[in-house]
């Protein structure tokens, strides 16, 4: 591959004068790597998108919007909201499905200074009061099943106002969204910090509370340029590698993006909105995911890229009727929030003939992607997640707080631009994750010699097997290189001797038969004999995920039973 190309395009892009300039600017007490062109705040994004007034913005089934109509919405819920006293700093909440409001609310407040809060649309009744106590939003708005749930606790919301969305079961004290995008006006002028919060996401931690991470104008104007600068470089190296020249007057083509994931993550919001919305493209909104629906949108709205977490990629390529739709549009097909499994890559750039395999590796806590890789270089290196962008500082540290070298793996550490701000009400854990700036990501990983991360596993997630560490991740890589399994997620299951054995819950793809016996077989002839699974059951339904995709593996080890394995 051709990697002294990429370092040579690396440098051109972020060197003093060049669009992605890096400088170093001190922020809440540590020393950070930023853009130094990059825009003051979240309002100079969607200010700059007047100019593409007559292009569709959100589409949903047969509703269009176009940008006008948008800035003309997002002028009337800000307004609006400054009519109820919410003021620049205070919060306003979100609880729908993705919905072609949710964009529109997202962005009035974004420009007025008000923080949203993203809550789970998958929340419980329970769950949803502890949101609304925990994030204090002075409105929220909600569809017909949030409503729903917030009547099973009367009183839950407090003083908090509610807008109906889309809903035909409204409580009497409710606000018709009618009259929310009825009221007028011209977006008012509200000066931002860079440091204000934007958003509110909250982590889809697998125990206790999530905690409400705060992600910021800087962070988010950031990832955004780690994105921009992701596609140049890779494209820039790849042409250079060709003998191909730039061409200056070049127009790239108008994104088009199915949006597969929950608006009220990162993945959704910050990576696919944030780069569609700046480049003017078109957002395809889905009522839930369906690879069968997704494809008949790819061939009707000429999607250029389809992305969400890796198992609904997988899912795309393999649907029975893949063959049947016009998918030559699309350029990019891939995900995040997990690891794209070695075999899943090469897959995806064998099935589109136009796109390429492409994954950036991120979390709520940085706002984004920490790093992004795609086309050949994802396919020379299927494992790796890529390098860590420009704003980012990276380091690998072991148990015992030692910086690692290449090779070693260890807990991966960044401080960047795009780290958030802390955790609401939890200066404890902010203390915990956050050293003088360093993200203790959580995740094992290692380093080659070219800077590329490679992940091995979640931190908490390994199996410690009679004191040898197993990776889940290696575990599912291995299983779903063998052609008869559509799904697969591994885990620890307690062992009394060793302490933990391996556990695979598996789901085989419709029409195949294998036993556990080969499952274990076919593990042992490509890893280890002691990491191949003791307990493996065979599932006649799909494993379940939480709202962003990812399988639930606690609610596995809770439901399945190591009597029922085989």
């Amino acid at each position: 591959m051709h990697y002294a190309e990429l370092n040579e395009a690396w440098a051109e892009l972020t060197q003093p004068g060049a669009a992605f300039e890096i400088e170093t600017v001190e922020v809440r007490g540590a020393p950070i790597r930023t853009f130094k062109n990059a825009l003051p705040n979240v309002r100079a994004l969607w200010l700059s998108t007047v100019a593409f007034a007559e292009r569709d913005y959100l589409v949903y089934g047969d509703e269009r919007i176009t940008y006008a109509e948008a800035h003309r919405q997002v002028a009337s819920i800000a307004n609006w909201l400054a009519s109820r006293g919410v003021r620049p700093g205070d919060r306003v909440a979100i609880a729908m499905r993705n919905y072609p409001e949710w964009m529109l609310i997202y962005w009035a407040c974004a420009c007025t200074g008000v923080a949203v809060v993203g809550m789970n649309a998958w929340w419980t009744a329970p769950e949803m009061a502890y949101g609304l106590t925990d994030s204090s939003p002075k409105v929220l708005f909600a569809d017909g099943e949030r409503i729903a749930r917030l009547e099973e606790q009367p009183g839950m919301r407090g003083d908090t106002v509610l807008v109906a969305v889309r809903a035909d079961n409204a409580p009497a004290d409710a606000v018709a969204w009618s009259e929310v995008i009825a009221y007028g006006g011209d977006l008012p002028e509200v000066a931002i910090d860079p440091d204000d919060d934007v958003c509110i996401f909250y982590t889809s931690g697998t125990t206790g509370f999530p905690k409400g991470a705060q992600l910021t104008h800087r962070s988010c104007i950031s990832n955004l340029m780690n994105m921009m600068f992701a596609g140049q470089a890779s494209g820039l190296a790849t042409m250079r590698a060709l003998g191909v020249a730039p061409d200056p007057d070049a127009v790239p083509p108008v994104p088009v993006t199915l949006v597969t994931t929950p608006l009220f993550h990162v993945t959704a919001n910050n990576c696919g909105a944030y780069a569609t919305t700046a480049a003017g493209g078109k957002m395809v909104l889905m009522y839930r995911w369906d690879a069968g629906e997704a494809l008949k949108l790819i061939e009707r709205e000429r999607c250029t890229s389809a992305s969400g977490v890796p198992v609904m990629a997988r899912e795309l390529i393999s649907h029975p009727d893949f063959a049947k739709y016009d998918t030559s549009s699309l350029l990019a097909v891939g995900g995040g929030g997990a690891q794209l499994q070695p075999d899943l890559v090469a897959k995806i750039d064998n099935a589109v003939a136009t796109a390429r395999p492409g994954t950036g590796y991120g979390m709520t806590e940085t706002s984004g992607i920490i790093t992004s890789i795609s086309g050949d270089f994802f396919v020379d290196k299927p494992a790796s997640c890529g390098r860590a962008m420009p704003t980012f500082e990276t380091k690998v540290v072991g148990d015992d707080g030692q910086t690692l070298g290449p090779g070693q793996p260890g807990e991966l550490w960044v401080r960047g631009s795009s780290v958030i701000k802390g955790y609401i009400n939890r200066a404890e854990a902010t203390a915990e994750s956050i050293t003088d700036g360093w993200l203790h990501t959580g995740d094992v990983a290692y380093l080659d010699d070219e800077g590329f991360i490679f992940l091995v596993d979640r931190k908490k997630d390994m199996v410690l097997r009679g004191g040898e560490n197993i990776y889940c991740a290696e575990v599912e890589a291995t299983i779903h290189q063998h052609p008869a399994i559509a799904e697969c997620c591994v885990f620890g299951v307690p062992d009394d001797r060793l302490g933990e054995e391996v556990g695979a819950a598996i789901v085989l793809r419709p029409g195949e038969r294998l036993d556990a016996d080969a499952i274990r077989d076919h593990c042992i002839s490509l890893i280890a004999r002691h990491k191949a699974p003791r307990y493996v059951w065979l599932l006649d339904k799909p494993i379940p995920r939480n709202a962003n995709g990812k399988y639930l593996k606690r609610e596995l080890r809770e439901t399945l039973s190591a009597a029922d394995a085989s």
